[in-house]
């Protein structure tokens, strides 16, 4: 029976393989420190965070995310060790809440590795803290429990650090907040909050299943409802201020149920339904039912390599004991015991695998079942959907980017989608030095092929958008992705001519700059009509190839001008580019990768999820060899805006 905590309380744990769960209202860095038998944190090494997240019997979370798991040994901490802390901090300098006060209360269970809640707690009341000691597990007389503790600070990190005797709090807590932005650029951003009900119908099976499956964190309500899709947009009144947000973007489920699912025969698995998430529209339900896709894969996984992990050191555990005794280690009684703790851990591996195969074909008949149902903004580029494409006179939910898989099944790809409009610009690395991947690719051809990746991605944005809501600006400084760029430059789809030269690169930023600065202006003041009516204030992109040559301090300080300030009013970046090449700027171009999404021209493994960390294989968008679908979509693009008249 799950205990249910206030601050202070304690409980006994059953056992000594726990996760801790942690649920919040925005992104948070989870993490703990070891304390002697004092409480006392006897240095950097002792704590597990996401610059160094494995300890001995503890590991947690390499990122900030709204939902962490931190995996937990007792038996495995060192003798010393009496206490075991878990912390929350809100990052710093990301743009994200500051204090707990305006976030959704905070939420930590303890479970055992089965999702079995054995303890939970809700960190209310808090109010200007930034980071907080959500709970600990404490060794008393040869049993370990767990308090709620619910300890606050306003200093943050650096105070809550030094409360429990470390030297050095202040350094420590900075490299600790440095390797949580270092992560921004490689995480997928988490899905808007769940409704109560969830977004998305779980796919369960029978009873004859062989173990329950890991519980997923319980998710803050919606903040605000949806505008729904049969009735019109808000028109901004005369005067009144600019509105760049979705109509979609904060939603709640509506009451309508998914479409019924053909009833499953007992002891087999539902059949997979296209759209079985909730919605407004077919879209937005096949946005939730992806999501929900990736967050089931993810979490399978995560089950099955805990399972393992425990497994192995179960064996391990076993094997110790058995040894321990001298009369073992010689003789067929040695023998026995290696016998029996490897058929033990056998069977337990293969007991999680049968689990996790169940689970993967579940999925991927889902995944069947959902793919060739896409919008053409969700549909890989081999998609037939293309074939028949037409300009949309509504923006779509969200955009695909790639897909993405995880080594248990490389064949189950769940496709990545970003909302629209974007939030976050997006970096094309074209460098060798970036992964293993791309250090076997020829830097020309790496180059080539990651200025393709931004010109499909141009593409996309440009047929999903209704006619003329969307323009693409160009800077190529030595004109070197010409052909490259021939597809969007043929079909006369762009904003105008590739910029080249110092000239050139030095209009188009000053044209977008300006942009920025009247929208903002205009918003700020509520003043939508006095903005200059040659002014487009639709979505802009702009694609930024082989850079940093070709841009002068003055141009580089545009960029991370349009970098920061750009998406709210609609500027959105595109940059292809070897970081190591602009590493002579030194970290002045820091926060402007940090706050790209990282992506890759070539298959790799750099991706991070926003509920476990994983480590996904991303594979970037390519069209069928010999197809001419992007031309025709692109033409299909020009045709709409002749017939608008833009």
């Amino acid at each position: 029976m799950t205990a249910e905590l206030v601050r202070g309380q304690n409980h006994t744990l059953p056992q000594t393989r726990l996760e801790i769960r942690v649920s919040a209202g925005s992104p948070v860095v989870a993490g703990a420190t070891l304390g002697d038998e004092n409480g006392v944190v006897r240095g950097a090494e002792w704590i597990a965070h996401p610059g160094s997240p494995q300890l001995p019997g503890l590991e947690v979370s390499q990122q900030a995310a709204a939902g962490h798991r931190l995996a937990v040994d007792l038996e495995a901490l060192p003798e010393t060790v009496h206490r075991v802390t878990v912390l929350l901090a809100l990052p710093v300098g990301v743009g994200g809440p500051t204090r707990f006060g305006t976030t959704a209360a905070p939420f930590v269970a303890v479970t055992g590795l089965d999702g079995t809640e054995i303890a939970t707690f809700t960190l209310t009341g808090l109010d200007a803290e930034s980071a907080v000691s959500a709970l600990e597990l404490y060794r008393r007389q040869g049993a370990w429990k767990v308090r709620a503790v619910g300890q606050g600070y306003a200093a943050g990190l650096a105070e809550m650090l030094a409360d429990q005797g470390l030297a050095g709090a202040a350094a420590l807590a900075a490299s600790i907040q440095e390797a949580v932005a270092r992560s921004l650029a490689r995480s997928v951003a988490p899905p808007p909050p769940r409704t109560p009900e969830g977004d998305r119908v779980r796919h369960v099976s029978g009873p004859s299943d062989p173990g329950p499956a890991p519980a997923a964190p319980p998710q803050p309500p919606a903040a605000t409802p949806v505008q729904p899709a049969d009735d019109p947009d808000p028109t901004p009144t005369a005067g009144g201020p600019i509105d760049y947000a979705h109509p979609r973007r904060q939603h709640a489920a509506p009451p309508t149920p998914p479409p019924a699912a053909p009833p499953a025969q007992p002891g087999q698995a539902a059949q997979p339904v296209a759209g079985d998430a909730t919605g407004w529209s077919m879209d937005e339900r096949l946005y939730n039912q992806i999501w929900g896709m990736f967050e089931d894969l993810a979490r399978a996984a995560a089950a099955y390599r805990s399972a393992v992990d425990f497994a192995e050191s179960r064996m391990d555990q076993e094997l110790d004991r058995s040894l321990s005794d001298p009369r073992n280690r010689i003789g067929g009684a040695g023998d026995r015991a290696r016998e029996e703790a490897r058929a033990k851990r056998d069977e337990l591996t293969a007991r999680a695998r049968e689990v996790l195969d169940r689970d993967l074909a579940q999925l991927a008949a889902e995944a069947a079942v959902v793919e060739p149902a896409l919008p053409a903004a969700y549909a890989g580029w081999d998609n037939p959907v293309w074939h028949a494409h037409r300009v949309p006179m509504e923006l779509p939910m969200a955009l695909r980017l790639g897909d993405l898989h995880l080594p248990e099944r490389t064949g189950l790809r769940i496709p990545l989608l970003v909302r629209l409009p974007l939030e976050r610009g997006i970096w094309v690395d074209s460098g060798r030095t970036a992964s293993e991947a791309a250090a076997l690719t020829d830097s020309d051809r790496l180059r080539r092929l990651a200025m393709e990746t931004a010109v499909l991605h141009a593409a996309r944005l440009l047929a999903v958008y209704p006619p003329g809501e969307f323009s693409v600006h160009v800077i190529d400084p030595a004109g070197s992705a010409a052909g490259q760029l021939a597809p969007l430059v043929d079909a006369g789809v762009l904003a105008g001519p590739p910029a080249a030269g110092p000239q050139g690169v030095a209009s188009v930023l000053a044209h977008l700059t300006r942009r920025v600065d009247l929208v903002q202006m205009a918003v700020r003041a509520g003043a939508a009509d006095s903005l200059p009516p040659d002014l487009d204030t639709g979505e802009q992109l702009l694609v930024v190839n082989d850079f940093p040559h070709g841009f002068d301090d003055r141009a580089v300080t545009q960029l991370r001008y349009l970098a920061d300030e750009g998406p709210a009013v609609g500027v959105h970046l595109l940059m292809v580019a070897d970081r190591e090449d602009a590493s002579a700027y030194g970290p002045v171009l820091d926060p402007l990768w940090r706050s790209l999404l990282r992506i890759t021209p070539v298959t790799d493994n750099h991706l991070a999820d926003p509920w476990v960390g994983h480590a996904w294989t991303y594979e970037p968008p390519v069209t069928p060899p010999g197809s001419r679908v992007l031309e025709q979509v692109l033409a299909a693009v020009t045709a709409a805006r002749r017939a608008a008249g833009r």
